[in-house]
């Protein structure tokens, strides 16, 4: 969502930026900007080409890096543009299908982080059943839906927009914050409602994970081997998730979600008869699942929360904020289309290699 486009009243006085300045946070955008296509294009290309993480919960990933990708190519260029010259120079219409893209975008990126924690929850608390569900028919329908929810949550302002059409064109390209019912209803649906639920969710994971792990320290080592093994193979074809070692840098949620089923235990924790010995393995693996869900939601806290304070205050005409505020504020939910990528591949070992097989066939090319 376009920092100028949610900002306060353009009549606001500021000090013209010096060519310096300018030029200085154009660079800055750029590097993020690059980046931001950079790892979201090679998200999709692992997926796209790595047959291993063709399954529905990595779909999710997939279409979370093509919306992050949309952001990068189609708002923050424009953005940039808009900053550094102060002023809008492409006209109505394209300042129309900017808005409304970013909002779209914007959005979009933030209700599939709700969807992807919906299905890791589900894939938890009830493992076997939601098994059979967990089909790419089934997370195409969750893609569908959140894109339906974004539109509806971006539309509403084409329609009394649509009557404010200048003779001249315009110099600004913002939303004005006139529709105070309107505020409410998007940064509910935008923002407030999934960062609960994301919340919410995550919260019941970690305590999933972490009565998970206590069980399985208390435990008595099995006694047949190939047993194991053989169970560990079946329950990872029914959940169609990675068979990950307990001590693997693999996300700790593809491990978690096999709580209902038989987990693979490496045969050195098999020998770890003193109940000291498991307790503090099992303590390692909760401060880890701890740490990694931490990231995820601090990320996107930090990332959304201020916008959307903002939104909210300067909507509710509470209080006005500086157009470099406000530009520095929504470029900061901009970096959470930078982040995701990041998040949500790198603790898991089959994205890993994915990415190595990528680089290396870009060093051969």
């Amino acid at each position: 969502m376009n920092s100028t486009n949610c900002t306060t009243e353009a009549s606001m006085a500021v000090r013209p930026k010096t060519v310096t300045e300018k030029m200085l946070i154009c660079m800055a955008l750029v590097v993020i900007t690059t980046l931001t296509m950079l790892l979201n294009s090679a998200v999709i290309m692992a997926i796209g080409t790595t047959k291993k993480l063709h399954q529905p919960a990595n779909y999710l990933i997939c279409s979370l890096a093509v919306t992050d990708l949309l952001v990068a190519v189609l708002v923050m260029p424009l953005s940039i543009m808009y900053i550094v010259m102060d002023s809008w120079k492409l006209g109505y219409f394209i300042c129309e299908v900017w808005l409304s893209v970013d909002m779209t975008c914007c959005t979009c990126s933030i209700l599939h982080l709700c969807v992807i924690a919906l299905d890791r929850y589900w894939a938890i608390t009830n493992a076997i059943e939601y098994a059979r569900k967990r089909t790419a028919k089934r997370a195409g329908l969750m893609i569908l839906t959140v894109w339906t929810i974004s539109i509806f949550i971006s539309m509403p302002p084409l329609f009394w927009r649509s009557h404010r059409r200048l003779s001249p064109p315009p110099s600004q390209c913002t939303i004005q914050h006139d529709h105070v019912i309107y505020t409410i209803y998007s940064t509910l649906g935008a923002f407030y409602i999934p960062l609960t639920l994301i919340l919410i969710l995550y919260y019941r994971i970690y305590h999933a994970a972490k009565s998970l792990y206590q069980k399985r320290g208390s435990s008595r080592h099995l006694s047949n081997r190939s047993t194991d093994s053989q169970n560990s193979f079946a329950s990872c074809k029914l959940t169609q998730t990675f068979c990950v070692s307990d001590f693997s840098t693999s996300d700790p949620t593809t491990e978690f979600e096999k709580i209902h089923s038989s987990i693979r235990i490496p045969p050195f924790d098999n020998d770890l008869d003193h109940p000291g010995e498991r307790q503090q393995i099992s303590s390692t693996r909760e401060r880890k699942a701890a740490r990694i869900l931490g990231l995820i939601l601090g990320a996107f806290i930090l990332s959304w929360l201020p916008f959307f304070i903002k939104e909210l205050i300067v909507g509710l005409s509470i209080y006005t904020v500086s157009s470099e505020v406000a530009d520095f504020l929504t470029w900061l939910g901009y970096i959470n289309s930078l982040i995701n990528p990041l998040l949500y591949t790198s603790f898991n070992e089959d994205f890993k290699l994915a990415f190595k097989k990528l680089i290396r066939c870009r060093e051969h090319t």
